[in-house]
């Protein structure tokens, strides 16, 4: 509770850090912010005609079906990756000023996140341009998947960016976990189409039951089952737990580290 208070308190430092990476992640670009907006577009530009025209995948509108489960995937992997570099890349604010290490990761993965909000105004298009469109009842459950997939981010990009900091390969191994993460998540093919053999291991897969949220309510457009949610709420804080504590453990000797 001590931290909590005291990440509440410098949640200003927060909004201002997430403010600055926002304006400077693009600052001298002819498009600027839209770049934002730019790379979905041309991704889904990508998928339409390779699935449309090239690979007929059996799933009906299947580049709509990979799209609203990649933008997701993306930020989930860029707060993973990412994430894990946010203490070791302050290195220098962190010996010279007093503030909650904690509020590095969590200024990350929120400007991650907010790109990602951005980003579903493009999703939101293509499923309207599609044909698919949207189901106002089971869009009201959109934003609590978006805020337990914050959490799950927000719980690995904690333990990730405090090991990091011990242990410098990690940043460029978890480009690797997180590819072959991905392929081991229903992004690019449906969730009945794993063996039963293999399912109990994939549900172990905290993204699974969140991808499948996504899924249910953009591309469906039905309400996702409770036990879905139920399962991703509770894998998220189980991960946010860990990745709280062991940053508080391991925190006390960035300084040090660093």
């Amino acid at each position: 509770m001590h931290t909590v208070k005291e990440l509440y308190h410098y949640r200003e430092m927060i909004a201002s850090l997430v403010r600055k990476e926002l304006r400077g992640r693009y600052k001298g670009s002819v498009l600027g912010f839209l770049w934002t907006f730019m790379n979905p577009l041309l991704q889904l530009i990508v998928y339409t005609i390779v699935f449309s025209s090239i690979m007929k995948v059996a799933i009906d509108k299947f580049y709509l079906f990979l799209f609203v489960a990649l933008i997701p995937w993306m930020f989930f992997s860029a707060s993973v990756t990412g994430g894990a570099a946010s203490i070791i890349s302050e290195a220098n604010l962190i010996k010279k000023v007093y503030f909650p290490r904690q509020v590095l990761p969590i200024s990350f993965v929120t400007t991650a996140f907010v790109n990602m909000v951005f980003t579903f105004l493009i999703v939101f298009c293509a499923l309207i341009v599609g044909g698919i469109g949207i189901s106002p009842k089971s869009l009201i459950y959109l934003p609590m998947i978006m805020a337990v997939e914050y959490v799950l981010a927000l719980g690995i990009a904690m333990l990730s960016s405090a090991l990091t900091v011990y242990f410098r390969d990690l940043e460029y191994i978890l480009g690797i976990v997180t590819m072959a993460w991905m392929y081991l998540t229903p992004i690019m093919y449906d969730v009945d189409m794993i063996p039963k053999q293999y399912i109990t291991w994939f549900e172990l897969n905290p993204m699974t039951p969140v991808i499948i949220a996504y899924r249910d309510i953009l591309y469906y457009k039905q309400v996702p089952r409770v036990d879905t949610l139920l399962h991703a709420g509770l894998l998220g804080v189980v991960v946010l737990i860990v990745g709280c504590t062991a940053f508080s453990l391991l925190q006390r000797h960035f300084a040090e580290e660093l």
